[in-house]
């Protein structure tokens, strides 16, 4: 499942259309002799202000490389599940194109995307990024595209609430044990107060068990990816703790079958005590759903074994010549990948827009590039830093693990799994997991 925003946005971004006319490499150099790329993911119409800092970067960028011509193509969402595979099968795709993590591999398998390997030497920052997301776009030790930003599941929660309910807001949750007794005193305050709220449809359950299941140690397919391996231990003790809160404890409410949106608007209204969520909730929980910045905090995903990780990047089409793949790096640096500059990354000038800075995200650098990128970030932070610091600091402990292979598939069935507990007291945990086993096996079999 996607995140719920890029890691820093302006304004809202609306929905635009996907340009489809033809964006191959062949005869793109300008007339001029510039090396011309296309690129796409430059923020619609609709969010003016994202698209004049985009602009501002791009005329930034080429009058420092006069020899590159910047040809943006403008889209929201930056990829559309529906047309992304015909655009690349099709040749329509950009020279440097926008994708999730989940992607690479399939992009790769299907032979659309360029090799990076003799070139990403000339990406500047490419060493100062985390590791573990450059592996994810590493497939056989080659390296196909380029990591910009990331996100990982963490345990909204409401202070509160939590300091009503004679909870230390300072000291949140770090067990699925701990969250269970929380979620029940939240839950006895009464006045329709839930004390703990997790999705169980469209996909986002099964998503939710994904992420929940990896916070206990376990995981959804082996390492393989050939077979299931939800039918376990870690997985019986998902759903026997999301039935005992819903069943036993009753601090789950009555009404399920909830998605994400049900959540945010209990957590802005102030009737929910906990949800499992990326840190892009936030300004969301209080630009549109009501909730205040200081009252709204997160921690990291209780169990302490694993996180569920997502993010996007940048990949190359196979039919980028070497001048548009060395372009198109120099472009990713300016952009996206230099600490306090670019378009993600000068706080300076998305506080003076009122842009929320200080969110916890994930740390997309390591070394001088992490130390740079915090410290402009501190000094620019207009939101309470000291909500997020459990989230910050346990992170660092935890396994980052990006969603299994045919997500969405997969999380169909889980869907299943996870409504079935949470709305049937009797429901059979066993057979469900065998059943969702076998529906497993039959994916992974047939990809």
């Amino acid at each position: 499942m996607r995140s719920t925003g890029i890691r820093r946005t302006f304004v809202a971004l609306g929905v635009g259309a996907l340009a489809l006319t033809a964006c191959g490499s062949d005869g793109d150099d300008a007339a001029d002799g510039k090396t011309r790329i296309t690129v796409n993911c430059m923020p619609p119409k609709s969010a003016k202000v994202d698209r004049q800092f985009f602009e501002e970067e791009i005329a930034a960028f080429e009058k420092k490389n006069p020899d590159i011509d910047v040809v943006p193509h403008d889209a929201f969402p930056c990829q559309d599940p529906k047309t992304f595979d015909a655009k690349l099968a099709g040749g329509q795709m950009e020279d440097v194109f926008y994708t999730y993590f989940t992607d690479a591999r399939h992009v790769v398998d299907i032979g659309q995307a360029a090799d990076l390997t003799p070139y990403v030497k000339e990406l500047k920052s490419y060493d100062t990024i985390q590791q573990q997301l450059r592996d994810i776009y590493t497939v056989d030790g080659k390296i196909y595209g380029i990591p910009r930003t990331g996100y990982s599941m963490g345990l909204i929660y409401n202070r509160e609430l939590f300091e009503k309910a004679g909870l230390d807001p300072d000291t949140p949750p770090a067990t699925w044990d701990e969250v269970r007794t929380a979620a029940k005193k939240i839950a006895a305050l009464g006045d329709g107060v839930v004390g703990y709220a997790d999705y169980s449809a469209q996909n986002q359950g099964g998503w939710h068990f994904t992420a929940e299941l990896y916070s206990q140690g376990g995981d959804v397919v082996s390492a393989d990816g050939t077979k299931a391996t939800v039918d376990t231990p870690e997985g019986r003790a998902v759903l026997q703790t999301l039935h005992d809160m819903r069943w036993k404890d009753e601090s789950m409410g009555s009404k399920q079958l909830l998605v994400i949106n049900d959540a945010q608007q209990m957590m802005g209204s102030g009737k929910l005590g906990m949800y499992l969520a990326a840190p892009d909730n936030i300004p969301i929980l209080v630009k549109e759903k009501g909730a205040k910045y200081e009252n709204i905090a997160i921690a990291p995903m209780p169990g302490g074994k694993a996180t569920l990780v997502g993010g996007d990047g940048y990949m190359f089409n196979k039919n980028a010549r070497p001048e548009q793949i060395r372009a198109g790096l120099k472009w990713l640096d300016h952009m996206f990948l230099t600490p306090g500059d670019g378009f993600l990354g000068d706080y300076a000038r998305a506080k003076q827009h009122d842009a929320p800075v200080g969110l916890p995200e994930p740390r997309l650098f390591t070394g001088a590039a992490d130390a740079r990128d915090q410290q402009v970030k501190q000094a620019n932070a207009n939101v309470p830093v000291e909500n997020y610091k459990a989230f910050l600091d346990g992170n660092q402990k935890l396994e980052m693990k990006i969603e299994p292979p045919h997500a969405q598939q997969l999380y169909s069935v889980l869907d299943g799994v996870v409504s079935a507990v949470l709305t049937k007291e009797d429901a059979d945990i066993d057979q469900l997991l065998k059943d969702a086993s076998g529906k497993i096996d039959g994916i992974l079999a047939r990809s």
